[in-house]
């Protein structure tokens, strides 16, 4: 396929002009080879892609963020970096400044409201901190340096070649997390080819500045991981006796909902709110600030999770989500 976006040429042109590019810190020579092969396998041009990989600079501080998530922190001390006052002010405002296009994305794809803000504040703190470190950095630096997940870094950095190739992005510009996510939404290259949405009908679908098409993007993410419109998150719950506390031991991580209410409550396990015994729920188990909390968690909560993977994520979008929407009802 020709090059009809501008962005591989202007690149080339750029980083023809640098000195030679830092390499130091790339586990192998796989640049070239990669470039390579995605230039066979998209028609890309050979040579403007190879351009751009040796233009990518290697960040030891990417491979010491990604050793050490927030997510590997105890749940007490994971959920004060998202349920503060100002995140929450700020979760209200933004949605006052962009009612309209929140309502709309909720209404089409059937997305609660409160949960399309709540990962925008989750992510970046509703487009205060989109991330610092370039996106072709990041993604080079995981594909060619952190060996844990290089096939899954290239395959992003495939993809975010595609992307910048489609959506007409200067791929030297772009900044996101030191994973590679970009814009409010903090979406990797594969899922904003794949589920971003053009939701203005401006010809682009803008991640980065365009509220309607993040809102959009969110809430289609959302209903094509299978959100139900309507049903619940998560309810607080206790548990008690031998089988119960056996059973919360064993569920510390995000779970699909492999039990039912009556099962989970033959166990010990009782939801603070009643809850319909065919109902097919999971436990959740954490480390609060007074000991072990208990949660019930439905199928939106694992829908939540396949945002972030992480059991604490699902829980600090669904606290805050509820936190901003009684703010604003206040």
């Amino acid at each position: 396929m020709d090059l009809k976006k501008s962005w591989l040429a202007a690149g080339f042109v750029l980083l023809a002009g640098l000195a030679a590019p830092v390499q130091a810190g790339f586990s192998d020579d796989g640049l070239a080879a990669f470039a390579e092969e995605v230039s066979q396998r998209h028609g890309l041009d050979r040579a403007q892609v190879q351009a751009l990989m040796d233009g990518a600079v290697f960040q030891q501080e990417i491979i010491d963020a990604i050793s050490s998530p927030a997510e590997a922190r105890p749940w007490r001390d994971y959920r004060p970096i998202f349920l503060t006052e100002s995140r929450i002010e700020q979760g209200v405002e933004f949605w006052d400044r962009h009612a309209d296009q929140v309502a709309r994305a909720s209404e089409a794809f059937g997305v609660a409201p409160e949960v399309l803000v709540a990962i925008i504040g989750v992510e970046t703190r509703y487009g205060r901190h989109a991330g610092r470190h370039r996106v072709l950095d990041a993604l080079t630096t995981l594909a060619f340096g952190y060996p844990p997940r290089a096939d899954f870094f290239r395959r992003e950095l495939e993809q975010f070649l595609l992307l910048v190739d489609e959506e007409g992005l200067d791929p030297t510009a772009l900044k996101g997390s030191y994973a590679g996510a970009m814009g409010l939404p903090q979406f990797i290259a594969s899922s904003y080819r794949h589920y971003a949405v053009d939701f203005d009908g401006s010809g682009q679908r803008d991640l980065f500045g365009n509220k309607a098409d993040i809102l959009g993007s969110v809430a289609n993410y959302f209903d094509a991981h299978g959100w139900r419109a309507g049903e619940p998150v998560a309810v607080r719950a206790t548990v008690a006796g031998e089988a119960g506390s056996e059973l919360a031991s064993a569920t510390r991580g995000p779970t699909r909902t492999r039990h039912t209410m009556a099962e989970l409550a033959a166990a010990g396990v009782t939801p603070e709110r009643d809850v319909a015994d065919d109902t097919p729920v999971a436990l959740l188990a954490l480390e609060g600030e007074d000991g072990p909390e208990y949660w019930v968690t439905f199928h939106n909560f694992y829908v939540i999770t396949r945002y972030n993977h992480s059991a604490l994520y699902g829980l600090a979008v669904f606290q805050l989500a509820e936190a901003i929407r009684e703010a604003r009802d206040a």
